[in-house]
């Protein structure tokens, strides 16, 4: 019997062990065949986990920034669901959970057949927490831009020796690598920018490198002739490039040299070689490019144009910067002269200048206190811009390779702040999708309603209808009370009523007198007001307080807020002072 099939069989030319053996044989071999499946199969299995286990690993990051950013990634919301329950466009601090990397070995990626759309981030001045960055740049993606130019100036971490120039509240080198990684998640180029000529106050101010102002009494310009200037540039560059090496580009600023050539040593070096400014000018930018393409090669190179404008083809052509660098040509007025700008373009087709760029604004270019962007205004400067895009074949081979929407945040270090970047988002959505569509069309507008989360928007007033449904949306409409409101009902209040000119005057209140009847009539209204302000600058700070850091809560409520509310707690103080005095006489 075989014990497997459980049967007898005889075959007349074997044994009867020789019988039974090739009877089971078959179903033996099948057997250990079913049991070698098995286990191939439990192997294969083990191999398909460990292979799981090493892509999660590999790709945590990932994962965790998509979880990080998803868990709120209805932050700019359904426009139809706009209701007072809807928590979508809360910016808290958040707190950073996902591992972060290293920056990568800098591998120069071919982007020149890639149109460039580089949104610029001011952060000399009301530079605003990574959490805002985390919920900003998907919001920049989905409305066309392809890249960041990033003005650090003091924000960025610098150590050693140039520790000094750092913010109380810069960036960690986290922080910078953090914001690289959210970059390269929603496809965003990252273009650092770093001044290397002028719009150096930030350096220029400290003791330290007091020495190397082209005029001593001025901080805005470096002084050339001075060795340790490009020391000093190097350093800066090589740790800011130290911490951007996914970048392909780098921007050098040198817009605005104000003063070059009043310096002694400049005077002394132009009368000894018989130069000008423009030399000067060149000399140095030479150098910086000399640096760079040494130091990071195949790293591509921009800067601003305005110094450029003012030099001949012919000393342009000399200095060799033509084959380093590209110039980016600037222009933020509404309807410029396109027929000037192609002068300029001509000028550096014929000074061997291989690309070009274009820079715009969207915000931070009407005026150094401006609060409240102009819409139609910024818009009426991206149609130029796209008139003189349109006649860029007729200067081949000089290509165009981007535009810059510049938001600036001051006009330089010292000034005050500009429009805040919350405020300024629809006139950069409206500015944006304009460049990427080739106009501002009934489609463009369309799309731009339905991203912010607006029903309508008035150019010529500049206002937007909606709640909105995008990053710092409530500060965007409380900015706007401050803005239309809150002047206007204080100074209606102290100017306007009668009784508090009749009956508590500036007088009355410095002597410290008053009838509590003729106070009581406009008592009640006064304070009303008043409780009602402090209670709405109380949650505008707050909802600020999630956006920015201290020092620019600070400043921007100095500047925009209290000048008018502070007049109306004086007479509040005054008015509670005197009507406990019970009518007394007059104080001497």
């Amino acid at each position: 019997m075989c014990p497997v099939l459980g049967v007898s069989l005889w075959l007349p030319s074997l044994g009867a062990v020789a019988q039974a053996n090739l009877l089971c044989m078959p179903t033996a071999m099948a057997f250990q065949r079913s049991h070698k499946l098995n286990l191939l199969r439990i192997a294969v299995l083990l191999l398909v986990a460990l292979a799981g286990i090493k892509f999660l690993f590999r790709d945590s990051l990932t994962l965790q920034l998509h979880k990080h950013i998803s868990k709120d990634s209805t932050f700019w919301g359904d426009a139809r669901d706009s209701g007072p329950q809807s928590q979508a466009v809360e910016v808290q601090p958040a707190k950073i959970m996902a591992p972060r990397q290293g920056p990568k070995q800098q591998f120069p990626k071919d982007l020149s057949a890639t149109e460039m759309r580089l949104v610029h981030l001011d952060l000399k001045g009301a530079a605003p927490r990574v959490s805002y960055l985390e919920q900003l740049f998907p919001l920049l993606s989905r409305l066309g831009a392809n890249g960041i130019l990033i003005e650090y100036e003091d924000m960025f971490p610098f150590k050693g020796e140039l520790e000094v120039l750092k913010s109380p509240y810069a960036y960690s080198e986290e922080d910078v690598e953090w914001i690289q990684q959210l970059a390269e998640l929603h496809k965003l180029e990252v273009v650092p920018l770093v001044q290397t000529f002028g719009h150096v106050e930030f350096i220029l101010k400290h003791p330290k490198y007091q020495h190397l102002r082209e005029v001593e009494r001025f901080p805005n310009s470096f002084n050339p002739h001075v060795p340790d200037t490009l020391a000093l540039l190097k350093v800066i560059l090589s740790q800011v490039m130290e911490k951007h090496r996914r970048s392909s580009w780098i921007h050098i600023g040198a817009d605005e040299v104000f003063h070059l050539g009043e310096g002694k040593d400049s005077r002394n070096w132009m009368s000894r070689n018989k130069g000008d400014t423009g030399t000067i000018y060149l000399k140095h930018i030479k150098e910086v490019l000399d640096f760079i393409s040494t130091q990071y090669r195949g790293l591509r190179v921009l800067m601003w144009d305005d110094m450029l404008r003012k030099i001949s083809v012919g000393a342009l052509q000399e200095s060799g910067i033509a084959k380093h660098v590209s110039p980016v040509v600037w222009f933020y007025a509404p309807d410029f002269d396109a027929e000037q700008i192609g002068q300029f373009i001509t000028k550096y087709l014929e000074s061997g200048f291989e690309a070009v760029w274009f820079a715009s604004a969207f915000k931070g270019t009407t005026g150094p206190t401006q609060s409240w962007p102009p819409l139609s205004s910024h818009l009426k400067n991206q149609l130029s811009w796209l008139r003189v895009r349109e006649a860029m074949p007729r200067f081949a081979p000089l290509r165009f390779q981007g535009i810059v929407l510049t938001g600036w945040q001051r006009y330089d270090h010292y000034s005050v702040l500009c429009e805040l970047l919350p405020v300024g988002i629809p006139s950069l959505a409206i500015c944006l999708q304009t460049v990427v569509n080739g106009g501002f069309t009934e489609e463009t507008r369309r799309k731009v309603l339905e991203v912010l989360g607006f029903q309508n928007m008035q150019l010529e007033q500049s206002t937007c209808e909606g709640r909105g449904v995008f990053p710092g949306a409530e500060i965007y409409h409380m900015v706007e009370q401050v803005n239309r409101q809150l002047k206007e009902s204080i100074t209606k209040m102290l100017e306007e009523e009668s009784a508090i000119k009749g009956w508590f005057s500036p007088y009355h209140r410095k002597h410290q007198f008053g009838n509590p009847r003729n106070m009581e009539s406009f008592g009640s209204k006064v304070l009303k007001l008043h409780e009602d302000w402090e209670s709405f600058v109380r949650d505008l700070r707050a909802r600020l307080e999630g956006i920015y850091f201290p020092d620019t809560v600070e400043e921007w409520m100095e500047e925009n807020v209290n000048p008018y509310l502070d007049p109306l707690r004086d007479l509040v103080r005054d008015y509670r002072a005197i009507i406990r005095l019970n009518a007394q006489p007059k104080a001497p």
